[in-house]
C-alpha cells in the first residue's frame, strides 16, 4: 500500500497531468515541464487521493481512462440507485433512478420499478403508481411488469392494513429466526421460505432469505434457487440469485451459471452478474471463454478484469498472444496489473513490437509496487523511444520511487530530462528528495 508521502505523490500525479505533464515536446522529444513548485498550494487533500492498490478495474487502459460514456454514466446511476435500496435511503434511491429514467437506454424500465418501490417504501404511494403506469405505456413487454403488478398487489393490501403496532417483530428479528431455519427440517423450511420471497418485506430481508435457502440441500430448494437466477421468478431477486449460486461453487452451479449466461441474450446486467459469479468461484475456464468468444466488447473488457482479478496470468498470457485488437490487448495489460502479473509485464517491456502497447505496458509497471519493477523502469528510463522514457519516468514518479528518481537526476547529462527529474524529486515529500535539493544548492 502506498505510503503517506506516496499519497501526496497522487496529489501531484493529478497536477502534472492536469497540466500537460504527460505529453512530449514537439520539437525536443522530450517531456514537458512540470508546474513549478509555486503551484503545489493548488492540490488536492492527499487524503482524497487513490491508493495504487485501489485503482478501478473498469479503466481498460490504465493511467490513461477515456472520457466517461453516456452508457457507463447511466450504469453509475442505476447502482448508486441500488445501493440506496440496500441502505434504505428512499429519497436518494428515487433521485438516482429518475435521473436513470430520464437519460433513457436499456435500463429504463429496470429504472422505473426501482423507483415506484421507493416510492412505495418511502409512503408516496401515488407516484409509486405513477410509475407504475409510465413502466407498462413505455414498456408492456418488459420482464419489470410482472414485478410490478405484484407491487402493485401489494399497496393494495397496504391501504387495507391498519398501522403495525408498536410491539411487532421488526427486521432484525426476523432475520435472527430465519438463520434459525438453517437448522429445521427442508419439507418444513421451504414452504416458510417461498411465502418469505412472495412477502411484502425489504428487499434486503428477502434477499437474507434467498440466501438461507441456498443453504438446504434439497432438490425443491435448488429448483427454486435456479428458477430465481434464470430470472423466472422474483426477478428483483435474480443477481443475488447468481451471486449465491457462484459462492456456493462447484461443477453444477457453474454449469448453471454458463446456461444463465447463454440465455440472458442482450441482457448485459445478468451477463456482469454471471462473470462476477464466475471470478467468486474462480471459475477461470469459463470466464476465458467469455473474454475470447463475446461479441460485445463492454463484456469482453468485464471478463478480461475478471481474469485479472482472479490472478490468471496464464490465462491472460494466452489471450494476450491470440488478440489482434490493440484496445483489447489493452485491457488484457490492464487486467496484468490487476493481478500483479509483474514478470509478464517485464517480458513485454521489452518484447512487445508495437509502440502503443509498450507505452501501455511501462504505464502498467507503474502502478505495481517499486520493489517489483522499480529496476525495470530505471531501466526503461534510459530507452531509445523519448514516449518510453517518459511513462518510466511519471512510473518511477507515481511509485514514489525517490531513491531511483536521485540517482537518475544525478547521472543524467540531458539538461532536459535532468530539469523533469528534479521538478518531480521537488514534489515528493521525501528525506531524500530534500537532501538532493540541498545538494543542489551547495
Amino acid at each position: 500500500m502506498a505510503s503517506k508521502s506516496g499519497l501526496g505523490i497522487w496529489s501531484s500525479v493529478l497536477l502534472l497531468l492536469a497540466g500537460g505533464g504527460r505529453t512530449l515536446h514537439a520539437a525536443q522529444g522530450v517531456p514537458a515541464s512540470p508546474p513549478a513548485p509555486a503551484t503545489r498550494a493548488a492540490l488536492v487533500d492527499p487524503d482524497d487521493a487513490p491508493d495504487v492498490d485501489d485503482v478501478s478495474m473498469n479503466d481498460a487502459e490504465a493511467g490513461d481512462p477515456d472520457d466517461e460514456s453516456p452508457a457507463q454514466h447511466i450504469d453509475e446511476l442505476y447502482e448508486e440507485g441500488k445501493d440506496a435500496l440496500d441502505e434504505e435511503e428512499w429519497d436518494k434511491a428515487i433521485r438516482s433512478f429518475d435521473e436513470v429514467v430520464r437519460l433513457g437506454g436499456e435500463r429504463s424500465d429496470a429504472a422505473l420499478y426501482w423507483k415506484a418501490y421507493a416510492l412505495r417504501r418511502n409512503g408516496r404511494k401515488a407516484e409509486a403508481q405513477a410509475a407504475i403506469a409510465t413502466l407498462r405505456r413505455t414498456a408492456p413487454k418488459s420482464k419489470w411488469v410482472k414485478e410490478a403488478q405484484l407491487l402493485e398487489n401489494e399497496m393494495r393490501q397496504d391501504a387495507g392494513e391498519k398501522p403495525a403496532p408498536e410491539g411487532a417483530v421488526d427486521d432484525e428479528t426476523k432475520l435472527i429466526a430465519l438463520n434459525s431455519l438453517l437448522s429445521a427440517e427442508p419439507d418444513r423450511a421451504l414452504p416458510m421460505l417461498e411465502r418469505f420471497l412472495a412477502s411484502n418485506n425489504s428487499r434486503k430481508l428477502r434477499d437474507k432469505a434467498l440466501f438461507v435457502l441456498t443453504q438446504n440441500d434439497s432438490p425443491q430448494a435448488r429448483a427454486l434457487v435456479l428458477e430465481i437466477a434464470r430470472g423466472q421468478r422474483y426477478t428483483d431477486l435474480q443477481r443475488s440469485a447468481i451471486r449465491y449460486l457462484g459462492i456456493s461453487g462447484g461443477r453444477e452451479n457453474g454449469a448453471a451459471l454458463r446456461g444463465i449466461y447463454a440465455g440472458a441474450g442482450a441482457d448485459v446486467d445478468v451477463k456482469k452478474a454471471v462473470l462476477q459469479a464466475y471470478m467468486v468461484s474462480g471459475d477461470k475456464e469459463n470466464t476465458l471463454q467469455v473474454a475470447r468468444s463475446e461479441s460485445s466488447p463492454e463484456l469482453r473488457r468485464s471478463a478480461i478484469q475478471q481474469l485479472g482479478a482472479m490472478g490468471a496470468q496464464s490465462e491472460l498470457w494466452q489471450l494476450y498472444g491470440s488478440e489482434t485488437s490493440v484496445e483489447v490487448k489493452k485491457a488484457i495489460l490492464h487486467g496484468m496489473f490487476i493481478g500483479g502479473g509483474d514478470e509478464r509485464l517485464v517480458e513485454l517491456a521489452h518484447s512487445e513490437k508495437n509502440p502503443e502497447l509498450r507505452r501501455a505496458v511501462v504505464r502498467n509497471l507503474g502502478l505495481l509496487n517499486r520493489a517489483r519493477t522499480g529496476a525495470t523502469l530505471v531501466e526503461l528510463f534510459h530507452d531509445g523511444d523519448p514516449e518510453v522514457r517518459q511513462e518510466a519516468l511519471q512510473g518511477l514518479f507515481i511509485q514514489g520511487n525517490d531513491e531511483a528518481l536521485v540517482q537518475l537526476a544525478r547521472a543524467e547529462k540531458d539538461p532536459v530530462w535532468r530539469k523533469a527529474l528534479v521538478q518531480r524529486l521537488s514534489l515528493m515529500d521525501s528525506e531524500a528528495a530534500r537532501r538532493y535539493m540541498l545538494e543542489l544548492l551547495k
